[in-house]
């Protein structure tokens, strides 16, 4: 007989019920709100229903699973239910529930039920760490979102800016060298350190070191999830820290000379850090200036790394 396990979480949240709804129901924003969301892919959309594949983090992982989410915004719910799990999950669900305390207030309940693979024991404490991990880090995240005011992206906080190269050459010679990050160390002048593990195909844990103009090093931790030969999406888990989040992705699209190589960044800035970073007198806007000049300024490196690659090779065949 199998056993069926029960968990829930939950927090008070200085916002209105309807805020945190939309918060949770805006499931494509997810990898911005949540620290172990990585990348959310929308597979089917219904009134009212939603199917959806996810790729996160549980207890220093990556897994990735598919779930039907039923929406009630009337309800203030959302229900969740594996279809597709990753073991030692056998079977998960789950809801999210808001209950208004006042105008300006809510109580949010995160509730999961769950079995594991053959009722191992060692599999049941593995989800329930990560279950009990990920609900709390979601919780408090969701409430820093929703009680951030006037909005998220409004306060200046949270950004996101492109930056494009044009190539004259194959897309999958472009793609070839962002994807193999192992290589990066001899290829790109500010990486001197690189370490990547790819248990899983197409889904990576990099870490790197990466020098500043001024000659500090960066140390930064990111999940890669490669969808061969196009897109290439990550969150970094370990942020400088000017920034609560950054995530980030690669496309590359065919065009009459080639391709075209785009580089996006999502970033939420963290204000306590911006005096102790930039100095006495700096400001919101001025972290928004640093940090979208070096974000961009070493991506655009690497894409025209990337541009000799792969002009290069179109010379050699």
């Amino acid at each position: 007989m199998t056993n069926n396990h029960r968990a829930e979480h939950r927090i008070t949240v200085r916002a209105p019920a309807r805020t945190v709804y939309g918060l949770i129901a805006d499931v494509e924003a997810w990898p911005r709100v949540f620290p172990p969301t990585v990348h959310v892919d929308v597979l089917e959309r219904a009134a009212g229903e939603e199917r959806i594949r996810i790729w996160a983090t549980a207890n220093d992982a990556v897994k990735t699973w598919t779930s039907r989410r039923v929406l009630d915004p009337g309800g203030l719910r959302v229900g969740f239910r594996q279809e597709v799990s990753q073991p030692p999950v056998a079977a998960m669900g789950g809801a999210w529930t808001i209950e208004p305390l006042s105008d300006t207030a809510s109580l949010v309940r995160l509730t999961h039920d769950f079995r594991a693979v053959d009722d191992d024991p060692e599999g049941i404490e593995w989800i329930t760490r990560a279950v009990d991990r990920n609900s709390e880090a979601e919780l408090e995240a969701l409430r820093r979102a929703a009680e951030r005011t006037p909005g998220a992206g409004e306060d200046g906080l949270s950004f996101e800016f492109d930056d494009g190269v044009e190539v004259a050459g194959d897309p999958a010679d472009v793609y070839d060298f962002l994807y193999d990050a192992r290589q990066w160390q001899e290829r790109l002048p500010h990486v001197n350190r690189v370490e990547l593990e790819e248990g899983t195909p197409n889904l990576q844990l990099l870490e790197m070191d990466t020098l500043t103009p001024n000659g500090a090093v960066h140390t930064t931790k990111s999940v890669r999830v490669c969808f061969p030969s196009d897109t290439i999406v990550y969150k970094q888990l370990r942020t400088p820290a000017l920034m609560t989040v950054h995530n980030g992705r690669w496309r590359i699209a065919k065009s009459p000379s080639g391709c075209t190589v785009t580089s996006t960044h999502t970033v939420v800035l963290n204000r306590d850090a911006v005096v102790p970073v930039l100095g006495e007198g700096a400001t919101v806007g001025d972290a928004r200036t640093f940090v979208r000049d070096a974000l961009g300024r070493n991506s655009t490196a690497t894409m025209l790394l990337a541009k000799e690659y792969a002009e290069r090779a179109a010379r050699e065949r």
